[in-house]
C-alpha cells in the first residue's frame, strides 16, 4: 500500500541513499524512506506550511507543495462516510431541466397547486382570515375571489369545472372542515367518524359505511381539529390531547390525538339535523307512538322530574331536546351541558357550559359547580344535558328542594340500571352517605324514567316508560307503564316488528297531574290501545 510522503517515523534514521537514487525518487515523487518494518508507530499529519526538516544522512526530497502529494495516496477513514449523501440520493437533471428523483418519488401536481394557492392566500390576506368583524359570507367571498384569480393564472391547463372544484375544495379546507365538509352537508348522514387520514366512516340510516374521502396528511387533519376547537375557545395539543367541542350548527365534536391515539388523530362528529326534530318526526321514524308522546308531554307540563336513559348513540339528547320543547314558554329555563347541544325555542333560556382547565391546569369549571350556581339563578326548570359524575347528588338535592320539572339524561341499559347508576354517581361526590339514604333520595326525586335503545336494525326506539313509585325496604320500586314487545320478525325493509304497548297499570302520578289541571285520557293505559313502534 502506498504511503503518505508526509508520514514521520519515530524509530530512527532511514537507510542512506546515493545522490543518483535520490534524484530518481524525487522525479517520481517517491522520495520517502520505508523505515524499519518492526514496531513502527506512525501518525497522520497534515502537510505543514514550511518544508519538513531533513532526515539524518542523505537529505530528504525538497518540498514541492500540494502537487507532490499523489491524488489517492491518503486513505479516508471509514468513519467519515457516516451520514454522507451519495450521488444516487441526489436529483438529476433531465432533458427538460426538471429535478426528478431516481426512485420515482414525485409530488402530485394538483396537491402542489393547492399548496401554492394556500400559501398565496395566507400571504395576501394574512390576518383578514381571522377578522371577527367579517361575517362568514364576506370572508368566503374574499377567499373565493382570490382563489379564482390565482387559478386563472396558474392553472391554465385545467378545465373550468376542474378550477371550480379546486376552488371549492380550497374554501372548504381554509374556512370549514376540509374534505369532510360534503359529508357534513349531507342530510342523510347522522355521524362522521375519522379514524385517521385515510379511514373515514359515516352513519347513514343507522348503518356504518366507509367512504373514499381522505385527508392529505396528519398535519392536514390536525389543522381541521385545531380550527374546530379554537372556534369554541378550547385547545388540543400534546399536553391536552382530547377535546369536546361543537360546530356552529350544534353538532357534537370529540377529538383525540397522539400520544393517546396510537394510529393518528381521531375525530368524531355527531351531527344535529339542520331542522330540529319534533314530535311528528319521532312518530314518523317509529321512535315513539302518539299516545306515549301525549303522556310525556303531560308529564313535562305537570312538572314531573324525568330522566332519559340509554346507551351511547341511542338518541338521548335528541329526545331530551323534544321533551324540553314541551316546557311552557313563560318559564325560566337554565340548561347545563359539557358542550352546548340543546336547541330550546323558548324565549327565556340561560345556557351554561362547562370549561376544561387551561394550559396551567387551572380555571376548570365542571358540571357540578354549574348546577350549584344555577340554584341561585331563580330557575323554574333545570335541564342538565348529561349526568356523568358527582353532579348527580346536586341534581337529586335540587329535585328534592322545590325545583320540580327538572330533566336530564344518564347512561344506562334499562330503568333498573338507571337507579343503580344514579346512586353510584352520587357516591362520587365524596360524601360518606349510606346507599339506603341515596336510594331514598332517588326514589323521592325522580318521577319517570324514559328508556331509549338502538335496536339491531339500526333504529332508535323508546323501549320503556317507567314510573318510580318509592321504596320497599332497601329496594326502589319501579312500575312499567309502557313497554316494547317483540315477536313479529322483520318487515320487507328489514325493520324489526315491535310494538310499544301500555302494560295496563295506571301510574300514581296521574293524581298529581289531575291536581294541576292536566287530565289524561281514561283509555291511555288500556292494554288494547297501542300503536306500532
Amino acid at each position: 500500500m502506498a504511503k503518505n510522503p508526509f508520514r514521520r517515523s519515530e524509530v530512527g534514521p532511514s537507510i542512506q541513499q546515493s545522490p543518483t537514487e535520490q534524484a530518481v525518487q524525487s522525479a517520481d515523487h517517491q522520495g520517502w524512506s520505508p523505515g524499519p518494518a518492526s514496531e513502527e508507530r506512525e501518525e497522520y499529519l497534515p502537510p505543514p506550511p514550511p518544508p519538513p526538516p531533513p532526515y539524518q544522512g542523505e537529505p530528504a526530497p525538497p518540498y514541492q507543495g500540494e502537487q507532490a502529494i499523489p491524488e489517492m495516496a491518503i486513505e479516508e477513514p471509514a468513519a467519515s462516510f457516516a451520514g454522507r449523501v451519495d450521488w444516487f440520493d441526489q436529483p438529476v437533471e433531465t432533458s427538460n431541466n426538471l429535478p426528478v428523483l431516481v426512485d420515482d418519488q414525485s409530488i402530485d401536481p394538483i396537491e402542489q397547486l393547492k399548496s401554492l394557492a394556500k400559501e398565496s392566500l395566507f400571504a395576501q390576506m394574512g390576518s383578514k382570515l381571522y377578522d371577527r368583524s367579517l361575517t362568514d359570507g364576506e370572508l368566503a367571498d374574499l377567499v373565493m375571489d382570490h382563489l379564482v384569480d390565482f387559478f386563472k393564472v396558474h392553472a391554465v391547463d385545467l378545465s373550468e369545472s376542474q378550477c371550480q372544484n379546486l376552488t371549492q375544495e380550497m374554501c372548504d379546507d381554509v374556512l370549514r372542515h376540509g374534505p369532510i365538509e360534503p359529508l357534513l352537508q349531507d342530510r342523510s348522514i347522522s355521524e362522521v367518524m375519522v379514524n385517521g387520514t385515510g379511514s373515514i366512516y359515516v352513519e347513514r340510516l343507522g348503518k356504518l359505511e366507509r367512504t373514499d374521502v381522505r385527508f392529505v396528511s396528519e398535519t392536514h387533519l390536525r389543522q381541521v381539529i385545531e380550527r374546530i376547537a379554537a372556534r369554541v375557545g378550547r385547545r388540543i395539543d400534546e399536553s391536552s390531547p382530547t377535546v369536546d367541542a361543537r360546530l356552529p350548527d350544534g353538532s357534537r365534536v370529540h377529538a383525540i390525538i397522539p400520544p393517546l391515539a396510537v394510529d393518528g388523530p381521531t375525530l368524531t362528529i355527531r351531527k344535529f339535523p339542520q331542522d330540529a326534530m319534533d314530535v311528528n318526526d319521532l312518530v314518523r321514524k317509529g321512535t315513539a307512538t302518539q299516545p306515549t308522546l301525549d303522556l310525556l308531554k303531560a308529564c313535562v307540563r305537570g312538572k314531573l322530574n324525568v330522566l332519559v336513559s340509554g346507551g351511547t348513540g341511542t338518541g338521548k339528547t335528541t329526545l331530551l331536546n323534544i321533551l324540553s320543547s314541551f316546557i311552557p314558554p313563560g318559564e325560566r329555563i337554565v340548561t347545563i351541558e359539557d358542550a352546548v347541544e340543546l336547541q330550546l325555542r323558548q324565549p327565556h333560556v340561560i345556557r351554561l357550559e362547562s370549561r376544561p382547565p387551561n394550559v396551567e391546569g387551572k380555571g376548570a369549571v365542571d358540571i357540578r359547580e354549574l348546577v350549584r350556581n344555577s340554584l341561585r339563578m331563580r330557575p323554574d326548570r333545570i335541564v342538565i344535558g348529561e349526568v356523568r359524575g358527582a353532579e348527580a347528588l346536586d341534581m337529586l338535592q335540587a329535585m328534592n328542594t322545590g325545583h320540580d320539572g327538572s330533566l336530564s339524561t344518564v347512561h344506562a341499559n334499562n330503568p333498573r340500571a338507571t337507579i343503580a347508576r344514579v346512586v353510584t354517581l352520587s357516591l362520587m361526590a365524596g360524601m360518606d352517605l349510606p346507599q339506603r339514604a341515596l336510594k331514598e333520595q332517588v326514589a323521592s326525586a325522580v318521577d319517570l324514567i324514559v328508556q331509549i335503545s338502538r335496536l339491531r336494525d339500526g333504529t332508535r326506539r323508546i323501549t320503556h316508560i317507567t314510573e318510580v313509585e318509592g321504596m320497599e325496604g332497601d329496594i326502589v320500586t319501579l312500575s312499567d307503564i309502557f313497554k316494547i314487545e317483540y315477536g313479529g320478525g322483520q318487515d320487507s325493509n328489514g325493520r324489526l316488528q315491535a310494538w310499544l304497548r301500555p302494560t295496563g297499570i295506571r301510574p300514581r302520578f296521574a293524581a298529581k297531574l289531575n291536581d294541576v289541571g292536566i287530565v289524561l285520557p281514561p283509555n291511555l293505559f288500556d292494554g288494547d290501545m297501542f300503536g306500532t313502534a
